[in-house]
């Protein structure tokens, strides 16, 4: 049998390029194909693309950096670090850029360095995560003893290429008592050629042994400023635009994480058609936000007293889809710019020049007890239509109790129509959120003016004589010994009082070194010998126990007097929370007041 040949023949065209198609299609374009668009895939999500590669990439972290740069610079680093901070604000990426710069060496530089712009040797396996020498471990899917064994029987031994075996442990408060304690003496006696990087969000969870063996660095939230000028890097690298105040938007929404932030400009990026800029409407809606603009003039009708016209702003958001929960938010973020403009001014705030404008405007037309009485009733607002079987009727009754209280007298306005025979009320409204607070502020201001003060008052006088035991407490005041005056005032119990000489009986759980406390003080203060004597009883009230039976006699005959009553019956639910005393007036005011009655 003859042998065959094997050999291919060289493929035939499969159709002559100049030929039509056999089916009546056009011939072939000689064109080049476009090239073709990136799949799902093949994608990589901004946060990862954009992942930083150096300690200069890190947004916001500049005194971690700095510690860090001087630690590596005069060789003192740590063997363990700790890493802590919320998510998405760089502590896995950290700890990745820690063991670049621990095994870093180049041809040049054979040492740990924090100047990470030029790749090492080592730099790409560790960033690709396929590094012998540095093993990450979850400490969320492998938390038990056994998992930890495993992972420190090899710190023992040398590293197989790089400097140091470094073992980055994330989210290490989820593990186990044990795995804590089969850590634990490894980080005690560690060997010279393994470092431990640890991230964390719940720092209060690992141990104190653990924590105070590691170098500990606390990422903070990064500012909005910080994630805006992020963002807008990002998109110049991709050539796409997106509204200034969409930007504010997401950084907001960020609550100070970067890695947020990124992915939400993900998500806005595809909200537009391409090549188009993307508004700041469509990116409030894909938040999930109302429109701000909308909510400002809400909150305007909030401040002018305006139930009816806040109630119909409200329905009109909702009826374009506002959530009431994300509305009552918006509230009390313009009535925290309000009080931040008014206390500060508009430049402290964060957001667009009219908005902050308005807000302003809006501060300066009320007072600050107003804007802290809607604060909290704001609070309270929140969580009612959190559990409201109907979140929208829920926040149209937290707006007319707004609106009311917004026009509410304060604690001053209320005294005066009360003591003029007025009920303090607007729009037939007498109760409610706002009313108990102008009454409880109002109940606050009153006290007798001749009630007891309940604590001396005397004040020591240099090289004098000490001559009673109220003018031994000036003086302890005067010198700034809080913990003695406090000792003082709440243990001793007085049985006489000399100049050089105090007895008195000791109160339960007085100091045992009180009286020797107070003649080394005392002799220091007066330049005299001081006798202080504890006896085993006989002693008058100390004086906290005297204010606070005067307080407590007080509390009583204030809440008979005539006026506090019908105050109470006004206010109904409110309560004497708190007992002023008043100076009396100075006698000069007095003859004055009295010459104009007489003149009227």
């Amino acid at each position: 049998m003859a042998e065959e040949d094997f050999t291919p023949e060289p493929e035939a065209p499969e159709r002559d390029p100049d030929t039509a198609d056999m089916f009546g299609g056009p011939a072939p374009s000689q064109t080049p194909a476009p090239a073709p668009v990136q799949t799902g895939a093949a994608y990589t999500v901004i946060a990862r693309k954009y992942r930083p590669r150096t300690f200069e990439d890190l947004y916001g972290q500049e005194a971690m950096v700095r510690t860090l740069r001087n630690a590596f610079a005069a060789g003192r680093i740590a063997h363990a670090f700790m890493l802590t901070g919320v998510r998405g604000v760089g502590k896995t990426t950290t700890a990745r850029l820690l063991a670049r710069a621990l095994n870093f060496q180049t041809d040049a530089i054979d040492a740990p360095s924090l100047d990470l712009s030029v790749e090492g040797r080592h730099c790409r396996a560790i960033i690709e995560g396929r590094h012998m020498d540095v093993l990450e471990l979850d400490a969320a899917s492998r938390t038990g003893v056994g998992d930890m064994r495993d992972l420190l029987d090899g710190v023992r031994y040398a590293p197989v290429e790089a400097r140091y075996k470094v073992y980055i442990i994330d989210e290490v408060h989820m593990l186990s008592t044990g795995a804590f304690n089969a850590l634990l003496k490894t980080l005690e006696e560690p060997p010279p050629h393994a470092k431990f990087i640890f991230a964390t969000t719940e720092i209060r969870k690992v141990p104190v042994t653990i924590l105070s063996r590691c170098q500990r660095f606390d990422l903070r939230r990064v500012e909005p400023e910080d994630i805006i000028r992020n963002l807008q890097m990002i998109l110049e690298a991709e050539g796409v635009r997106v509204e200034a105040e969409g930007l504010t938007l997401i950084a907001r929404a960020a609550e100070g994480s970067v890695r947020d932030a990124q992915s939400l400009l993900d998500q806005a990026i595809v909200q537009a058609d391409p090549g188009q800029t993307v508004p700041a409407a469509l990116i409030r809606e894909m938040l999930g936000l109302a429109d701000r603009a909308g909510t400002l003039d809400l909150f305007e009708l909030v401040l002018k007293g305006d139930p009816g016209g806040a109630v119909g702003a409200f329905r009109h958001l909702y009826a374009l889809g506002a959530d009431p929960a994300q509305v009552v938010l918006d509230l009390m973020e313009h009535v925290h710019g309000a009080s931040v403009a008014r206390a500060v001014g508009p430049q402290a705030l964060i957001l667009p020049k009219d908005q902050a404008a308005r807000l302003a405007a809006a501060g300066a037309a009320v007072s600050a007890p107003i804007l802290a009485r809607l604060w909290q009733m704001l609070l309270r607002a929140h969580e009612e239509v959190g559990r409201a079987p109907d979140p929208a009727a829920a926040t149209d009754m937290a707006l007319i109790r707004l609106a009311h209280a917004a026009d509410l007298p304060g604690p001053e306005e209320a005294l005066k129509l009360l003591r003029s025979g007025e009920t303090p009320g607007v729009g037939g409204v007498t109760g409610g959120g706002g009313a108990s607070a102008a009454s409880g502020g109002a109940a606050r201001a009153l006290a007798p003016q001749g009630a007891p003060q309940g604590e001396p008052q005397a004040e020591a006088r240099p090289g004098a004589v000490l001559q009673t035991f109220e003018d031994l407490v000036g003086l302890i005041d005067a010198e700034r010994d809080i913990a003695l005056k406090l000792d003082v005032e709440r243990f001793v119990r007085p049985i006489s009082f000399r100049p050089g000489v105090l007895e008195f009986e000791p109160a339960p759980g007085a100091p045992a070194n009180l009286a020797q406390r107070l003649v080394s003080r005392l002799k220091a203060w007066t330049g005299q010998p001081w006798l202080v004597a504890a006896q085993g009883g006989g002693g008058a009230e100390s004086l906290w126990e005297r204010q606070t039976r005067e307080t407590r006699e007080t509390r009583a005959e204030i809440a008979q007097d005539p006026f506090v009553l019908s105050l109470l019956e006004a206010f109904p639910g409110s309560e004497v929370v708190h007992i002023r005393h008043l100076p009396p007036p100075e006698p000069a005011l007095v003859d004055d007041l009295g010459e104009a009655a007489a003149e009227d």
